[in-house]
Formats: structure tokens, sequence, C-alpha cells
């Protein structure tokens, strides 16, 4: 004979509850007609596990209920393969045996003894997928461990799991949750979604997963670009603008006002910095101090961010925060001495400019200040020095640039600079350059007629100066 009990169950599952004694209870059917047979159960770990009754006897054709208990515990005992209840058995002539008796007829191994089952013991219930989440292993969508404790859940608990499962980084397993119910679009306390704790822990896959299954987020709650910001992934930042991709989301801001390229700057996170301005955002935001990312770049001395911060805007250097400070001031504050030229070399090329400081202006753009770089009001360095007539300073400056019809705030070029200042050289020099005499004239203008009649060179370009204070000139 193969057996002589029959189990009604092919496993035990037990609904495990951290600190807590859980029980499940099963039967054994005696398949002998005549003969009592005697039971032996055990598992392979007797520590946590016991039964209302290791031994016992049962009549022919009868059954027999137990209970399997687990002791209180701070996590389920889990192994793999997982562990069984061994049910062994014996035939009883007499149908009647003490304890003892049994203790010792199961002691011995031998052809008396029989293996009748293998009960595989199973724990169900969310306080496993706990202990999964948060152990080392990394567990498949095919775990039957995993697979039978989400059995034990119910679907608002599989999406409070969800969370720390997306914290945790395993992928597999926020995979398997929102497959067997999980809502992916469940929110914290605050209203955060699964997406932006994901990515504040920085874990691709997950977010991936996520925003493949239709995770929404809230822009207004979802730091999510702040988070991959803080972090220097520009992955994550990919991935997120691709997958909700709106200036909205790339020019959020924070409690602080802060963008998310405040935060990078705040790090000096230079490439987080150009991908943002390569998808639109702007450079230009204040926060609530009325700061600029250049201002928190400068501050902390982050000479790469100060660079292709000042590359994307010609502005934000002459910004004044709520305490009336620029961002070199900020830097010299600080005592970061690495950003002083970035910041200042412009201000040094306008200065040598109005001033007519030939050496400075080579000096300047050969350390590598924009030529054409504008100022608050929108004027360039040949702008400053067409007002002020240095000659020379206007030609080095062409010989650099051939921005020569810029046009600064109030649609001033440097050749009307140039005339309302009445420098007839300066502007014939610019008109010689390719600046375009029939610009309109900016409202409000007054060429300096007295000025440009009386120059020596008006003389010898008496067309010239007609052309320039004519009515054409405002065509």
């Amino acid at each position: 004979m193969d057996r002589l009990v029959k189990a009604e169950l092919k496993g035990i599952e037990l609904v495990f509850v951290k600190g807590e004694e859980s029980s499940a209870s099963f039967s054994l059917t005696n398949l002998m007609h005549t003969m009592s047979v005697a039971v032996s159960l055990s598992t392979k770990n007797p520590s946590f596990f016991s039964f209302n009754k290791p031994f016992s006897i049962i009549p022919p054709l009868s059954s027999s209920s137990y209970t399997l208990l687990s002791h209180p515990s701070g996590q389920p005992p889990l192994t793999d393969p997982p562990d069984a209840i061994a049910v062994k058995t014996s035939m009883v002539p007499s149908g009647k045996a003490s304890l003892d008796d049994l203790r010792r007829r199961f002691s011995k191994p031998g052809p008396h003894i029989f293996k009748d089952a293998t009960l595989p013991i199973f724990f169900l219930g969310p306080h496993v997928i706990e202990h999964l989440i948060s152990s080392n292993t990394q567990v498949s969508d095919t775990n039957h461990f995993l697979n039978k404790a989400i059995s034990g859940c119910s679907g608002k608990q599989l999406s409070v799991l969800l969370k720390s499962a997306a914290v945790s980084g395993k992928a597999d397993l926020v995979r398997t949750l929102i497959h067997h119910g999980g809502d992916v679009n469940h929110k914290d306390s605050n209203g955060r979604s699964l997406v932006s704790f994901a990515v504040e822990a920085g874990h691709l896959d997950v977010v991936n997963v996520l925003i493949s299954s239709g995770c929404e987020i809230d822009n207004s709650i979802d730091h999510v670009f702040h988070y991959a910001a803080a972090i220097n992934s520009v992955d994550l930042m990919d991935a997120l603008f691709r997958a909700y991709k709106n200036t909205d989301s790339i020019d959020s801001v924070d409690f602080r006002g802060q963008t998310p390229i405040h935060i990078s700057a705040i790090h000096g996170y230079m490439e987080v910095i150009r991908f943002c301005l390569s998808v639109g955002a702007s450079p230009d935001v204040l926060d609530i101090n009325r700061c600029t990312p250049l201002h928190l770049a400068a501050k902390g001395g982050h000479l790469d961010s100060v660079e292709c911060l000042l590359e994307a805007s010609n502005y934000t250097k002459y910004a004044l925060n709520k305490q009336g400070k620029t961002a070199f001031a900020l830097a010299v504050e600080n005592d970061c001495s690495n950003v002083y030229d970035s910041l200042h070399l412009g201000d040094a090329l306008n200065r040598g400019a109005r001033v007519g400081d030939v050496n400075v202006i080579k000096s300047c753009i050969g350390e590598g200040a924009n030529v054409n770089g504008k100022d608050q009001n929108g004027w360039t360095p040949l702008h400053r020095a067409a007002f002020k007539g240095k000659l020379e300073s206007v030609r080095i400056l062409l010989s650099y640039s051939d921005e020569v019809n810029a046009v600064d705030d109030n649609g001033y070029t440097p050749l009307h600079c140039a005339m309302e200042a009445g420098h007839v050289e300066v502007a014939l020099l610019l008109i010689g350059y390719g600046a375009k005499v029939n610009l309109k004239r900016p409202k409000g203008m007054n060429i300096n007629m007295g000025v440009a009649l009386k120059s020596d060179s008006s003389k010898n370009h008496p067309c010239v100066v007609q052309s320039l204070c004519s009515d054409e000139f405002d065509s």
C-alpha cells in the first residue's frame, strides 16, 4: 500500500501577522477499512511551528482534524523550498497506543513507517509582502511565495504596498502588484503619486514600469523633475519629459518657488541644466527670494553651471535678488573666486568699450567674453562705444562682431546711438561695416544736428550727413 491516510489539502496557508500567533486547520482521513493508523506530524522548523496533536491515532475509515500553529515572530520564516508538514504513519493493529509508545514508534525509521504526505506551508498577507520588499532577495513575477502572499491581500492593501515596492526599486515586484490589482494611481496621505517616490529614490526601471502602467502625476504636488534634478539624473528627466511632455512640468515650481533648474544650479549639475534648457525650460525664473538659477550657481561656486546659464540668458547676471544683489555679488560674498571672471568679464568688456580702452576690449574677447552680449537694457559693447564716440573701440569691436545692426530694448542700433550723440565719424565707420541707414528711428530719438554739421568729417561726407538727418532715416 502506498498510503495509509489522505490529506484534504495539498498545502497549508497561514496568514502571517508580525508579532502575532497564526494558525490553520487541516484534516487527515484513514484509508484503512479494518485497522487504526498512527500519525506523526513534524516540520523542519519546530522552533516556529507546533501542532495541537503531534501524535495521534485515527480509527479505520475515519478522519481527524489538526491545527498548525506558528509562534509570534517579526518576519515569516521563508525558505526555498518552503517548509512543509511531514505526515508519517504506521499501522496500529490493536487500535491503541500511549503517547510515549507513539514517540518511540516514530523515532526509528523502518518498514513500519510510511511517509504518507508532504504538505507545503505558505504564508499569506501584506506583512509577508512587506518582508519580501525589505529583503535583499529580488522576487520575480513567478515566485510562489509572492503569488501566495498576494492571494491573502485586498486590492487596497496591494495599493498601499506599491509605495514601498516603488521606493525599494524592485520593478518586478511593482509590476506583479499592479497585475494583481494594486492601484497604480494610489496616492499617499499628502496626495503624492507613486512615480514621485520612485523618482526621489532614483529607480528608473520602476519609473518606466509605473509610466507604462498609466501612473499620472499632479505638477502642483508631484515635483518629479525637482527630485530628478536633485539626484543629477538626466535619464530620469528624459523619461519623465517623454511621458509628461509639457512646459508646466519642466517649469513647475516648488514651495520655494524654485524650478528644476534652480535645484540643479544649487548642486552644480550642469548636464541636468542643459537638458532642462534643451526642452524649453526658462533660466530666468525668480524664486521666492527673487533669485535666478544663476544666483544659486554663483553662490555655490559652480563654474560650469554658471557658464551654462550665462550662455542661456543675456540678462540674468544683472538680475537683483530680494536683497538687491547680483549673482556676482553673491559669488564675492561666498568667496567663490573661480566664477568671478565668468560673471564679470562681460562687464569689463562693456566698461572697456565705454571708456575706449582697446587693450581691455582685446583681452576680454581673448578670454572668451561675448562680443555681442547684451546688458539689462539690450545694449551690446558696440552700442556703448558708439554712444561714447570711441572710434578705435568701435573699430576693434567691428572686427570681432558681425552684428552691426543689433537692436536694444528700445529699438536703438549702434548707429542710432552714434548719431544721437553726434559722433559722425563713428556713424560713418558703422555704415562702412554695413550699418543700415534706413532703419526706423526710435520714437523720441534726437540726432544732434549741431554736432553733426560742425564735424570735420561731415564736410567730407555731406551726402551721408544729409541722409542720416533726413526723413529717410525714419522710414
